[in-house]
């Protein structure tokens, strides 16, 4: 027991020093936790044989994160993207196990070992992207979403090469190569796991009864989120025991990953499925509640026993051949990725992230690893150089986001690889970004018969509003040519709804140093958005949730006591109040030093407050009285 929370002591210390340090570098969360394992496991050597152990549990945090994910997904929204599935997910999985074995061969593996190592190394990590692209908030742009499909038909194609391995053993015993003789043991007992289920009555089922046995748990998953999810919840909340929710949430993923694991099918591949299926459902944000701290907790150790399990002996006694192994690897999947990035119309950053992003091999190569050594599939000394291979490129994974980043700053200061469209219109009103922002102002607008200019960069939103008829061109609003393409010179208005928040600055900067007088109507995130926007120069600035809280608060009161017109004009007074407070605020605002940290600015901010209040309770009060009273 003692040494049980010593181990856990020794993790969340090294977690604690190590991820707060990385963010604050600007190096991402992933690689504070990989550089911890590192630290307590070959550095000093104060983790050792349970790394593996927590590993197998940890990796249930990966399957977490796919539930997650699943139910954020409708259906719909998974049916459109199977073309995506199909076709660039497809095309990687065959294209990289091909270029890669083809390499092997060529350096004088075994044909059918050859064939092994290109179904281990053609697979990415869903853990390490898919946790990246959230942090850097990449996960909905057209790169982050073509990444995401590439990773789920990744974890599809699993299920036909564990089936797979049997098949390419190359005569060696499976008793050969022991568990502890290849290398950092990362997976190794869960693979086993996964390997004695899938060999075992599965493999004695005919090929039609596995199809059939498939549909089956598919099936079970569907009809179960959907007609059970509701009456479970109900029976356990009923018992007015928060935890037990909890308990539900936890048994639902779970049992779902045991579902497929017994049956030789990905445990994160069923969980995904099963939160698309609740995506519709009215407890989608209670499961999520749930389920999200134990999913961040777990990803978190997933990464810290990769970092742990790395083993340096093996790259001491072979430097050249594992660091060229993972260099090779990954820059011959970037090359791939990238081609198909080009194929698919990616283009500019979005190119660049979904090459460099999933350049890596993932945490499913150590699964795959211990399948095909326990098959006689792959040697035990090739083995423990892959399993390193892998563990490195993973590593190294959050040093090719930094390069992306730097990449995709740089195509923004330079011409860009996408040619802007020909734009032959001219309007009064031109706007720059067309997501969820800048499409309600297009159709307010033309609904009133002005049909504005539409730029945006983003190749699939363009073709998607196309395909509605909405004349909307290519090109990057914050290059001063596009701007002047699109009439900045003539216009009275320009609407800057660009996602990117320095964009956005950087935008309204420019349209005014080429047209002074042009009428600026941003959208900001949030306080320090609208005081960086307004000491550009923008003036009528709308925080993207400001509306829809004040809409939110008067519906509050009007089902407190307060009748309509009394709430309409609370809201009317609070609005005027806050957009008078933020000029005066945004005088005060200092860039880089913390509003809490700003003494002028707080000061300031407490006597705006106390002004709103006590107008709110001169003009209202007597009314609120009443209300409670009535209440009462």
């Amino acid at each position: 027991m003692e040494a049980a929370l010593l181990q856990a002591a020794i993790y969340l210390a090294a977690a604690t020093l190590c991820v707060p340090l990385s963010i604050r570098f600007g190096l991402g969360s992933v690689l504070g936790y990989l550089i911890a394992g590192v630290l307590i496991g070959p550095v000093l050597g104060l983790v050792g044989s349970e790394t593996e152990t927590l590993q197998h549990f940890a990796e249930i945090g990966v399957v977490m994160m796919l539930f997650v994910i699943g139910l954020e997904l409708q259906p719909r929204t998974l049916w459109d993207m199977r073309a995506k599935l199909l076709g660039l997910g497809l095309g990687q999985v065959v294209a990289t196990v091909a270029a890669v074995a083809a390499v092997a061969w060529a350096l004088g593996t075994a044909p059918a070992e050859a064939v092994v190592l290109g179904m281990i190394l053609a697979l990415s990590s869903t853990a390490i992207v898919m946790q990246t692209l959230q942090e850097k908030d990449l996960d909905r742009t057209p790169g982050g979403r073509s990444a995401f499909s590439v990773l789920l038909a990744q974890d599809i194609a699993v299920i036909p090469m564990l089936a797979l391995m049997p098949l390419l053993a190359v005569g060696q015993a499976a008793g050969d190569a022991h568990s502890d003789d290849h290398g950092p043991a990362m997976g190794d007992g869960g693979a086993m796991e996964m390997a004695e289920a899938a060999s075992g009555w599965v493999d004695s089922l005919p090929g039609w009864g596995m199809a059939l046995l498939t549909v089956a748990a598919v099936a079970l998953i569907v009809v179960g989120g959907t007609f059970l999810t509701r009456p479970v919840f109900r029976y356990v909340g009923r018992a007015r025991l928060r935890e037990m929710l909890t308990v539900v949430s936890l048994l639902f993923v779970l049992g779902v990953a045991a579902l497929m694991t017994l049956i030789g099918l990905s445990p994160a591949l069923g969980a995904f499925l099963a939160g698309v299926v609740l995506a519709n459902s009215e407890y989608r944000h209670e499961l999520e509640a749930d389920i999200e701290p134990f999913k961040g907790i777990l990803l978190g150790l997933f990464f810290i026993t990769v970092g742990a399990g790395i083993d340096f002996g093996t790259l001491a006694g072979a430097p050249l051949l594992v660091l060229g192994i993972t260099v090779g690897l990954i820059a011959l999947k970037a090359a791939l990725l990238w081609g198909l990035a080009t194929l698919f119309r990616l283009r500019g950053p979005d190119r660049q992230l979904f090459a460099l992003g999933l350049a890596q091999a993932g945490e499913f190569g150590f699964v795959l690893t211990s399948v095909a050594v326990a098959a006689g599939a792959l040697g035990g000394d090739l083995s423990r150089v892959v399993l390193l291979a892998i563990a490195l490129s993973m590593l190294a994974t959050p040093l090719l986001f930094i390069l992306q980043g730097w990449l995709a700053e740089r195509s923004k200061a330079a011409p860009g690889e996408a040619p802007a469209d020909e734009i032959d219109a001219r309007s009064r009103v031109i706007i720059a970004g067309v997501g969820r922002f800048g499409q309600v102002v297009q159709r307010m607008l033309t609904g009133a018969g002005i049909a504005p200019v539409v730029l945006d960069r983003d190749v699939e939103t363009i073709e998607l509003l196309r395909g509605f008829g909405v004349r909307t061109y290519m090109g990057d609003p914050t290059r001063a040519e596009v701007l002047a393409a699109a009439g900045l010179a003539e216009a009275d208005v320009l609407v800057v709804a660009l996602d990117d928040r320095a964009d956005a600055v950087r935008l309204v900067r420019m349209a005014l140093e080429a047209n002074p007088d042009v009428t600026i109507v941003a959208r900001a995130y949030d306080r320090v958005h609208v005081y960086e926007l307004y000491r550009a120069g923008a003036r009528l600035i709308v925080r993207e949730m400001f509306d829809s809280s004040l809409r939110a608060g008067r519906y509050v009161l009007e089902n407190v006591g307060f009748s309509e017109t009394e709430a309409h004009e609370m809201e009317v007074a609070f609005y005027k109040h806050d957009r008078a407070s933020l000029a005066e605020l945004a005088e005060l605002w200092e860039p880089g030093t913390p509003v809490a940290k700003n003494d002028a600015y707080r000061a300031r901010a407490r006597e705006l407050n106390q002004t709103l209040e006590n107008a709110l309770l001169g003009r209202f009060g007597e009314d609120a009285a009443a209300a409670e009273a009535t209440r009462d």
